[in-house]
């Protein structure tokens, strides 16, 4: 089941150019990271960063590789994605605008879904709490096989034995 979108007063766009804005060093909201903020906020997709290259080439969008690379850096500084470390990829998650979650990673096929439990929130504040420890945030990532996997691979066992 899709995770709902949480209401925000601002909208990805203002809320990166403002981050930029806040910086030691303020920094200019160039052309091309609004392309690449506006394209990765158009639809909820976990990606990395071979894929959005792709998607955007597809897309038409003209985006060079470094700003992509830089880009999603300040994404990921200013809250608006999630950094999520899978073996040797890293993929990317909106975290502005969803509400916490976790993440369900197959193996097999890196088919990745998106669950929430209460009582895994709840026992991470009282873990935190217990630590006397500010949790700002968290990430939690369980691999495995996913369903279809596992039927191709008991389909795949009926045809050998």
């Amino acid at each position: 089941m899709p995770l709902e979108t949480v209401t925000m007063s601002q909208t990805p766009e203002e809320k990166f150019r403002e981050f930029l804005a806040s910086r030691a060093t303020p920094q200019r909201f160039t052309d091309q990271q609004r392309e690449l903020v506006r394209h990765i906020f158009a639809k909820h997709k976990h990606f990395d960063t071979e894929e959005l290259l792709a998607d955007l080439r597809t897309a038409g969008r003209r985006v060079s590789r470094a700003t992509v690379y830089r880009t999603l850096s300040k994404l990921v500084d200013a809250g608006l994605l999630q950094r999520i470390e899978v073996g040797t990829r890293t993929m990317y998650d909106h975290d502005y605008g969803y509400p916490e979650h976790e993440h369900l990673v197959c193996d097999s096929c890196g088919e990745m879904t998106e669950f929430q439990h209460p009582a895994i929130a709840s026992a991470l504040r009282e873990i935190a709490a217990e630590h006397q420890f500010r949790m700002d945030g968290h990430s939690l990532v369980v691999k495995g096989t996913c369903a279809k996997c596992n039927a191709d691979r008991a389909a795949r066992r009926r045809l050998v034995m």
